[in-house]
């Protein structure tokens, strides 16, 4: 496309983005929790009438390839009108693990109350109860993990629902925390209605919604010609998690791709039948995962929206670990099963693009999860981070150390912040050398992070690649693995991948995060 339209079509893409780019800054600077506010565990994104992405902030992959299951179910069930606030966190129902709560509302409405568009935010709350603080617990149901919500009604015409609120703030361990992210959110909500009204005005609304299409339209070009610039064929690649956290037995995730003629099909056939424990992942999850591999695939330049999955298609079956169904345990399938997925996909593509494909990165998310009350200052507490590894090296560079990658773009929380909130204290914080994997290009590095404990907590870690390290490519060597250590009385325990533990006061935890694989023989 050249000419006056690439122009305007250029022009609107960075109107569009910067939609909720600016709902992002709203949600960080107006909630509560660190892990909202320093974490940005959060995502924002603007979706047309018939509720397909148009533009997305530079946010969770995890979340945004995810969120327009969560915008249609809400589609489906209500009728935005003005001021209202759809919310929703069901797996079963658009969401992905239960602290994930969605939240969706309608935007530039017409004379008969429908919406034009429609604004979304998926935010990672710190608690929404269940059987351990944090809401990721080592659980083999989902009844187990928390509050479950499907879409419902948390704003109608602009008033709070305060039953609803009641509902959910006694449900949950730190309800003030808990009602200042879910205003945030819907303040967030709120600043995109407002910019897109803006926009509204001064283009009109037909002028916004052609070029949405053509944005769309132009993804999918970019798409199917990156499709077919790959040989054709069919590429398999077999990866593992250690464990379900219940059992020992490994968890395997299987994916066929074929390429041909401009697309590809992503197939999951293989893959182990839903686990006992809570790494299960659902049909958004897997979604989520292709959309992002071959996001990058294309190119850093591509828009992020609904026409990049025109020429893909996902077999997903459901009642495996990709597509699990009810009452399956979810907690760890968003964070942890996602970056397998990841791992399967791009260890598949390798073959048909081995100079575009890094090695493995760190391959988890690295989730602590932990609460209790906090005897200085007199209230119950609960908080989630996730701690960065190693990135895995290419034919172009060596892999970046201590990073967050793939289906995760948290940042960590600051030392002080933390310290500052919570009954911690962080007593070393540092690279792991040497645990990236040796190559002509070496893996990145992972991290060490020890905090201790200086109250009574309740602990868990949903974390892998505990057992063997993230691959290598073409001769490159395997990062190191992780590993987790409880230090008591001075003495060291070490602790399994997915664990749940009661610590005390004076006790040091021990995070070894893995290195990213190595690239090319040394």
């Amino acid at each position: 496309m050249t000419g006056p339209a690439a122009v305007e079509l250029e022009l609107f893409r960075h109107l569009l983005v910067s939609v909720p780019e600016e709902m992002g800054v709203v949600l960080r600077k107006t909630s509560y929790s660190a892990n909202i506010k320093e974490r940005r565990d959060y995502s924002c994104a603007i979706y047309d009438s018939a509720g397909e992405a148009v533009a997305m902030g530079d946010h969770m992959p995890v979340h945004l390839g995810a969120m327009p299951l969560a915008v249609q179910a809400v589609r489906h069930l209500f009728r935005l009108g003005p001021g209202d606030v759809a919310i929703v966190n069901d797996p079963f129902a658009g969401g992905t693990h239960l602290p994930d709560i969605t939240a969706v509302a309608g935007a530039c409405f017409d004379s008969a109350g429908r919406p034009a568009f429609y604004v979304a935010n998926r935010a990672h709350h710190a608690d929404v109860g269940g059987m351990s603080p944090g809401s990721m617990p080592l659980a083999r149901e989902i009844y187990q993990e928390g509050l479950r919500i499907p879409p419902v009604l948390l704003v109608r015409r602009g008033e709070p629902d305060r039953d609803l609120w009641r509902v959910v703030l006694a449900n949950v361990r730190t309800p003030e925390e808990r009602a200042g992210d879910l205003e945030a959110q819907w303040m967030a909500l709120r600043r995109g209605q407002q910019r897109l009204e803006d926009l509204a005005r001064r283009f009109g609304v037909g002028r916004i919604q052609r070029n949405m299409q053509a944005l769309k339209d132009y993804s999918e070009r970019i798409m199917r010609r990156t499709l077919g610039q790959l040989p054709p064929g069919t590429y398999r690649f077999e990866d593992r998690l250690d464990d379900d956290g219940v059992s020992l037995r490994p968890v395997r995730i299987a994916v066929a791709v074929t390429i041909q003629g401009g697309e590809a099909t992503v197939d999951f056939s293989g893959s182990d039948p839903q686990a006992e424990g809570p790494v299960n992942a659902n049909y958004a999850v897997t979604v989520a995962a292709v959309m992002y591999v071959f996001r990058c695939l294309a190119g850093p330049d591509v828009p992020y929206t609904a026409g990049l999955m025109r020429p893909i298609r996902v077999v997903a079956p459901e009642g495996t670990v990709v597509n699990a169904r009810l009452p399956a345990a979810m907690a760890a399938g968003n964070v942890e099963t996602s970056q397998r997925i990841t791992d399967a996909l791009l260890g598949a593509l390798a073959q048909a693009a081995p100079e575009r494909i890094p090695a493995a990165s760190s391959g988890t998310m690295n989730n602590l999860s932990l609460g209790g009350w906090d005897p200085f200052r007199g209230r119950a507490f609960a908080y989630y981070e996730t701690v960065a590894g190693g990135m895995g090296a290419s034919a172009a560079a060596p892999g970046h150390s201590a990073v967050h990658t793939h289906m995760t773009n948290s940042w960590n929380t600051p030392v002080e912040a933390l310290e500052h909130q919570f009954p911690l204290r962080i007593r070393a914080y540092r690279i792991r050398p040497n645990s990236g994997g040796i190559g002509r290009r070496r893996g990145g590095d992972g991290i060490v992070r020890e905090i201790e404990f200086l109250a009574p907590c309740e602990v868990t870690i949903l974390s892998d690649r505990r057992r063997s390290g993230p691959y290598g490519l073409c001769g490159g060597g395997s990062g190191r693995a992780g590993r987790n250590v409880l230090v008591r009385s001075g003495k060291s325990l070490v602790l399994r991948g997915k664990v749940k533990l009661q610590t005390r006061a004076g006790d040091l935890l021990r995070i070894e995060t893995p290195g990213g694989g190595g690239y090319g023989s040394a």
